[in-house]
């Protein structure tokens, strides 16, 4: 009987202690937004993009400024981040005789953090861009770009605001080209022709490589991902030449070697854009077309084959490396990188800063 009552006693004490701390959990987040779903937060993440989005295409500065908290630090930093975006994107479609008829992204949320003053939200983005030239607007030409977001929002007068939008834009640079070149530019550009090229079999097998493991600049046909038997370095340094290397082997069937090697790790020449750069020239695998700046070089980048690459020298250091993997109606380049993944962009677009120099390799498969 003792038993039996000592039970039933503990078992109110168990019910009671279980009431009390639910209502103290309850209280202790009342405000943070736990109702909320993955939903929710899709429907305020890809409203508030679209609507950047569709600012830049207008040059819209004022709607853009409506989404950030510009009384913060990180958030006046993102709204100038986009204002740089902006200009930059528009300056170089002039340079290119271009314009952006489109501009529409597909955000995908990778998790969510909740707190009572902001929610944190880890982003991958991938943004597809159709432009035509101001001759020729029935030929639509389309790119995408993939970025990784670290964004906090928070609720300010049941509008949700951005207090915070870190991630690696190509677009917050400056377009640094003299005036007096644009003309002659401009026109080497608009009498571009697309001319029908005929790839050996390497070289498509390296190309559909590079458009498959293209990682955030994917279509969601790979899931947005880099191939998984390699590591990625872009939190190392950069994975350009790590993507580049493989798309070379896995792709083009080019063997390893002592110098140009991947065992769990890469060797330099494998996964430095230097290292790989000089490799590929000295060990005959590459043969240079051109080297220079944009005004020297741009006559020779119609020599770029599918499947040749350029490397892009920033104070006499080699910083990056991309695949040439298209051409647009006009001719111009197209490439696929990694770092900001890229998938058939302009070769230049992004890498306009001053002093940047270009090399042209052909890869000799």
């Amino acid at each position: 009987m003792i038993i039996v009552i000592r039970k039933k006693i503990l078992v109110a004490i168990l019910l009671f202690a279980i009431v009390v701390l639910s209502i103290i959990f309850f209280i202790g987040t009342r405000d943070i937004k736990s109702v909320f779903n993955s939903e929710d937060y899709n429907t305020i993440i890809s409203d508030n993009i679209m609507l950047r989005n569709n600012s830049i295409l207008s040059k819209n500065q004022e709607d853009i400024k409506k989404l950030y908290d510009l009384d913060k630090k990180y958030g006046v930093w993102a709204y100038e981040h986009e204002i740089n975006k902006m200009k930059y994107l528009h300056k170089w479609s002039e340079k290119q005789g271009i314009k952006f008829i489109s501009i529409k992204s597909n955000p995908i949320i990778n998790w969510v953090k909740e707190y009572e003053e902001k929610t944190t939200l880890n982003l991958t983005v991938s943004t597809e861009y159709k432009y035509v030239y101001k001759d020729d607007v029935e030929s639509i030409s389309t790119f995408r770009i993939g970025t990784y977001h670290l964004i906090d929002i928070q609720n300010q007068n049941d509008e949700w605001i951005i207090i915070k939008d870190w991630y690696d834009d190509p677009f917050a640079d400056i377009l640094s080209l003299k005036e007096e070149y644009m003309d002659n530019i401009k026109k080497i550009i608009l009498e571009g022709k697309k001319d029908n090229i005929e790839l050996s079999e390497r070289r498509k097998k390296a190309i559909e490589y590079a458009d498959k493991y293209i990682g955030a600049a994917d279509d969601g046909s790979n899931d947005y991902k880099y191939n998984k038997d390699y590591k990625n370095y872009n939190s190392l340094g950069g994975d350009c030449a790590n993507f580049a290397s493989q798309a070379l082997h896995e792709g083009g069937k080019f063997e390893k070697n002592y110098s140009w090697n991947y065992i769990k790790d890469g060797t330099r020449a494998w996964v430095n854009a230097q290292g790989f750069k000089d490799y590929m020239i000295y060990s005959g695998r590459g043969s240079l077309i051109a080297h220079g700046d944009y005004n020297k070089v741009l006559q020779s980048s119609y020599q770029l084959l599918p499947g040749d690459f350029i490397a892009y020298e920033k104070k006499g250091k080699v910083v990056h490396i991309s695949m040439v993997t298209g051409i647009d109606s006009k001719g111009y380049r197209l490439v696929n990188c990694h770092n900001t993944d890229r998938y058939r962009v302009p070769w230049d677009l992004g890498f306009s800063a001053s002093k940047i120099k270009y090399w042209f390799v052909r890869v000799n498969y």
